[in-house]
C-alpha cells in the first residue's frame, strides 16, 4: 500500500478554512514512518499568493509537480486526516535544499530559530 512521502505535494482540504471554497495544494513535512503508520500527516499549506516572509519558502514551478510558482506558508503548518487527500502527489519530490528550507521556516514559525 502506498502513503504520502514527506516532500511530496498533495491536492488538499484544509478544514476549518471556511474563506477557502477551493482546494489547495501542501507539502508533507512528517516523517514516512509516521505517514505511514499514523491515520495523519503534518502538511505546509501552499498559496500562489507570493508575499515574501521569513516564514515562507518560494517553490518555483515544476518543484514537486507545481504548475505555479508557489509559497510554502510554514507558519500554518497542520496535522490532516488522510481523509483530507485529495489527489497526489504531484510529481516526485521537492529538492533536499527546499526542504531544509522548509524546515528552517518551521523552526521559525514556532521561535526555535531568529527571525
Amino acid at each position: 500500500m502506498t502513503y504520502p512521502r514527506r516532500g511530496e505535494i498533495y491536492l488538499v482540504k484544509l478544514p476549518g478554512h471556511p474563506s477557502d471554497k477551493k482546494d489547495r495544494p501542501a507539502l508533507v513535512v512528517s516523517l514516512d514512518v509516521r505517514n505511514r503508520l499514523a491515520n495523519d500527516i503534518i502538511v505546509v499549506p501552499l498559496s500562489t499568493t507570493l508575499r515574501p516572509a521569513p516564514t515562507h519558502v518560494e517553490l518555483p514551478a515544476g518543484e514537486g509537480g507545481l504548475k505555479e510558482t508557489s509559497m510554502a506558508k510554514c507558519e500554518q503548518v497542520t496535522t490532516l486526516d488522510k481523509s483530507f487527500l485529495i489527489r497526489g502527489p504531484f510529481a516526485g519530490m521537492i529538492s533536499s535544499s527546499l526542504m531544509s528550507e522548509i524546515e528552517k521556516a518551521i523552526q521559525r514559525a514556532i521561535g526555535i530559530l531568529a527571525v
